[in-house]
């Protein structure tokens, strides 16, 4: 059984990695389209911007999000003033960090699922009366599903343990941006922790193993619902 900080940490982990998939996931399939099906000259430059993430140390992404959307940055002053929302130092921010740290793992099977629908099926679609709109969502969406799973789960787990950008822009508030790994990375500080960060360590291999396991079983779904159709 979980202890009440066991149960605070778990379930700040969760709602931040699953609000940095939910807020992720439109841009994901936007960009993914774009990469797949566009041949503008801007494809290359945002396949790059896409990737960045995957290449800068963590904590730069965290800096730079502190100083784009910080208290005391013209934007971040702009939201918080105008719509209410404060980043830095707030769960929120460890969502939008997860998010940006995940986005070019959601994007990338996504785009490859994408790459490997033949548009024939999709030009059929068309001819029979269907809007493009129409083709994407009945068409499109549901043969690219299995990626776009897979690149759920990837951003998940990539989202539940971030630490560096996480710690850089949201910092390690208990009870506000504690999230797994940086409550286990607090406990291993801390002389005696270690039995503490241990219970937390099974803990993420849990929700971990879970995510995976859910997201086959989704995916055979998927294989048998288009066997049986």
């Amino acid at each position: 059984m979980l202890d009440a900080a066991q149960a605070e940490i778990l379930w700040l982990s969760l709602q931040v990695a699953l609000t940095a998939v939910a807020c992720s996931l439109p841009l994901a399939l936007a960009a993914a389209w774009f990469l797949a099906r566009s041949r503008r000259r801007g494809r290359m430059v945002l396949d790059a911007l896409v990737h960045l993430p995957l290449v800068l140390p963590p904590v730069v992404t965290g800096y730079l999000l502190l100083v784009a959307l910080g208290r005391n940055s013209p934007l971040g002053a702009w939201l918080d003033a105008t719509f209410g929302l404060t980043f830095a130092f707030h769960w929120t921010g460890a969502a939008l960090a997860g998010a940006v740290m995940g986005f070019p793992l959601m994007v990338r099977p996504i785009r490859l699922s994408l790459e490997a629908i033949d548009t024939r099926v999709e030009d059929a679609a068309a001819t029979l009366g269907a809007s493009p709109i129409w083709v994407r969502v009945t068409v499109t969406l549901p043969l690219a599903l299995p990626g776009i799973i897979a690149g759920m789960v990837l951003a998940f787990a990539r989202a539940l343990g971030e630490f560096g950008a996480t710690i850089t822009f949201a910092a390690n508030i208990p009870g506000e941006t504690r999230t797994l790994p940086l409550a286990i990375y607090s406990f291993i500080q801390v002389p005696g922790g270690e039995a503490q960060a241990a219970q937390l360590i099974a803990i993420s291999v849990a929700v971990s193993l879970a995510a995976l396991v859910a997201s086959e079983l989704i995916a055979r779904r998927v294989k048998r619902l288009r066997g049986a159709g």
